[in-house]
């Protein structure tokens, strides 16, 4: 083999590289199968007793710890380039599998290197790929080295698959669920851990969505725990908010329910864009058993989670079923059908006078062909009627009603109490932990201890935010004394008034409403609107409805308001009309009540001339054509009318005025001598007497009359 091996060997070999390509298959026999790599070095000494120098070897090690079959090995990679370009005089490895445990790497490598001229060498001999017999036999090397890591994964996943099969098989657990010492699967020690969890699980059986259970844990200040799956505190348990995707992997994960499963996803092959692995049908599941150890709920209620988040995710899919109840009074919202395609109608929300008025809109299949929607029923009518029904049929069972909600409010209000003081005690057990570790240190060793001192610090401070959180949510939730528990169970006997309560939120309505309802069908006629229903017990109602007014009709204003406007343009202001309009209980066609410029706009719009155009159309004049009138100044004309001397009124709401005509002048006769005269002065005075003559001669006869002499006169 020597003798081959020189006769192999050229000038030409000689004078490129050699490069050495050392790998190992995982960083865990980099590790501990040190010899094997020592091996593989060594091939540097071989390379220089064939004739290269040491410094023509070219040691490739990028690779330790990747598999022979990954197709992404950056050194297998700079190999290949460097044997293309003509560097490369011989390539070194320990054996065949070291460079590549894939057949068309290998083969592409041996065609590379038979064209480069370039040799391989391994730890039986010196290889020229342009060589046939050499090449054959290297390709069978090659196929051989595959077929060995097939055969070595065969076994291991065949074990693996028999003791998964059999439910020995020892898998990651989720938090909350451990292994014992004998190796079974039993709850968490840790009794805070399992009263997360059954809090966790019966949140969502309340509220029967994920999004609401977080939102209730976030709200109620309460913690989940986790544990840590990498890293330098792999294993350990933390504490920390509650995620919607963590909620979801505790939803769908079946080892809560007691059951061992295995194959729920697979791997997807590289080049495929769906993710490195995907999850798969239960009937493709490799194993399934139930009961196979302890959980925190049944089959059944797992079961029925399932069946609660795909119903709440249809909700956005093309069917677009129930979904959670969401905010918005839209009673009907996910249980909506249209009359005509029979595709489920979505909920839109115009705001009219300050309030959200829903709108039934079938929609989906207008969207996929660009046309107008199939049908568009405005909401309020249909959802009154409805409420009125469930009412009716609700009334029965009001006691019943009354009495879980009672226990129910009784119940949660313990349990997140119960949650909160647990999370008090471990970070008070934290932190007396952490003192001991401070007191045991040594004195002298300031660096430790100043570490130590500042995790009992901080432990500390975690302890009083624990102790203030626990004491505030304690006062906030010390509701149900026995004034409320009575007023809630008088007020929950009442179905009625719990129904039309205005402190009930719609969210609540609608939760009840899906405990009866399946879905109701509506078709918009000409005249009326056909309602069907159908209860989840099989049982259905058909009512009729007058046709509810469109969101455009709605918006239009009523012919009452015009004629009312109309009426009071007469004696009123524009701001005075609007108080009188909403006093009356009329309703603007846009805001929540009538204002200056909204009388405006309806005068403007149905031709009603302002109060100053009636007036003057009266023959009522301004202030300078009074003045005028009366041949005095404005102000003048001002005074006579503040004194009452002449009849004026405001017309708008800066307070301008407009004047009545003056009438001709009445006469009346003298009071002395009986003569004719006008009633008022040029001044706007009444008067008496025609002349100064006739009152002085007047007021002499009184005196006389009334017996008076006048003295003589003194001389």
């Amino acid at each position: 083999m020597n003798l081959d091996a020189q006769h192999k060997i050229t000038a030409s070999h000689l004078s490129r590289q050699a490069y050495l390509y050392v790998r190992q298959s995982t960083l865990r026999q980099v590790l501990e199968n040190t010899e094997s790599t020592k091996r593989q070095y060594a091939l540097r000494e071989r390379a220089v007793a064939l004739g290269w120098k040491l410094e023509q070897v070219v040691v490739v090690d990028t690779d330790l710890g990747q598999s022979g079959a990954d197709t992404d090995r950056v050194g297998f990679q700079r190999l290949v380039a460097a044997v293309g370009i003509g560097e490369v005089g011989v390539v070194l490895g320990l054996e065949v599998s070291r460079l590549a445990r894939s057949s068309s790497d290998w083969h592409r490598l041996l065609e590379i290197c038979a064209l480069a001229d370039t040799l391989i060498l391994d730890e039986d001999g010196l290889y020229d790929p342009s060589h046939f017999n050499d090449r054959l036999l290297l390709g069978m090397k090659g196929t051989m080295s595959e077929a060995e890591l097939h055969v070595l994964r065969a076994r291991l996943i065949g074990g693996q698959l028999a003791k998964a099969s059999r439910g020995e098989l020892e898998v990651p657990l989720p938090v909350g669920l451990v292994y014992d010492t004998t190796g079974k699967v039993t709850l968490d020690p840790d009794q805070s851990v399992q009263e997360a969890l059954r809090q966790f699980f019966e949140t969502f059986r309340r509220t029967g969505s994920a999004t609401a259970t977080v939102r209730s844990f976030r709200e109620q200040g309460l913690l989940f725990p986790r544990r840590e799956r990498s890293g330098p505190h792999r294993g350990d348990l933390l504490w920390g908010a509650l995620l919607h995707y963590r909620a979801l992997n505790v939803l769908k994960n079946p080892r809560y329910a007691g059951a061992f499963a295995y194959g729920r996803t697979r791997a997807t092959k590289p080049g495929q864009p769906s993710g490195l692995r995907h999850s798969l049908p239960r009937d493709q599941w490799h194993t399934l058993i139930f009961d196979a150890h302890p959980g925190y709920i049944t089959w059944a209620e797992h079961e029925e989670n399932l069946a609660r988040l795909k119903a709440n995710s249809a909700a956005y899919g093309a069917d677009r079923r129930h979904g959670p109840p969401r905010e918005g009074p839209a009673l009907l919202q996910g249980l909506a059908i249209c009359g005509r395609c029979g595709g489920r109608m979505t909920v839109r929300y115009y705001i009219r006078h300050g309030q959200p008025v829903p709108q039934y809109c079938c929609q989906s299949e207008g969207i996929k062909r660009a046309e107008s929607p199939c049908q568009r029923i405005v909401g309020a009518d249909i959802d009154r009627a409805v409420g009125d029904l469930l009412v009716e049929s609700m009334t029965p069972l009001a006691l019943e009603v009354a009495l879980s909600v009672q226990d129910e409010l009784a119940s949660r209000a313990g349990e997140a109490d119960r949650m909160r003081r647990q999370q008090v005690e471990r970070a008070r057990y934290e932190a007396e932990l952490a003192q001991r570790r401070y007191l045991r240190v040594d004195p002298d060793n300031r660096l430790v201890a100043a570490t130590l001192e500042a995790e009992w610090n901080n432990k500390l401070r975690a302890l009083d935010a624990a102790q203030e959180n626990y004491e505030h949510q304690r006062q906030a939730d010390t509701l149900l004394d026995d004034d409320n528990r009575q007023r809630i169970l008088a007020l929950a006997t009442d179905f009625p008034r719990l129904w039309a309560d205005p402190n009930t939120p719609a969210r609540e309505r609608k939760r009840m409403a899906r405990l009866l309802i399946e879905d109701v069908t509506l078709l918009l006629g000409n005249q009326v609107l056909d309602v069907h229903l159908r209860f989840c017990g099989g049982d259905t109602r058909s009512f009729q409805l007058p046709r509810p007014k469109s969101i455009t009709e709605l918006s239009k204003l009523d012919p009452a308001v015009v004629a009312e406007v109309d009426r009071l343009i007469d004696d009123h202001t524009d701001s005075e009309i609007a108080a009188a309009l909403d006093t009356a209980g009329y309703q603007p066609p846009v805001g929540d009540h009538f204002t200056i410029w909204v009388v405006w706009k309806i005068r403007q719009a149905h031709g009603l001339g302002s109060r100053r155009e009636r007036l003057r159309q009266h023959g009522w004049l301004t202030l300078e054509e009074m003045a005028q009138t009366l041949g005095v100044h404005p102000q003048t004309v001002k005074d006579r009318a503040r004194r009452g001397q002449l009849h004026s009124v405001i017309y708008n709401d800066k307070h301008q005025r407009l004047y009545a005509p003056p009438q001709p002048a009445a006469t009346i006769p003298c009071a002395h001598c009986g003569k004719a005269i006008p009633e008022r002065a040029t001044q706007g005075n009444l008067r008496k007497y025609c002349s100064v003559s006739c009152r002085t001669g007047a007021y002499a006869a009184r005196r006389r009359a009334a017996g008076w002499v006048r003295p003589p006169r003194q001389r």
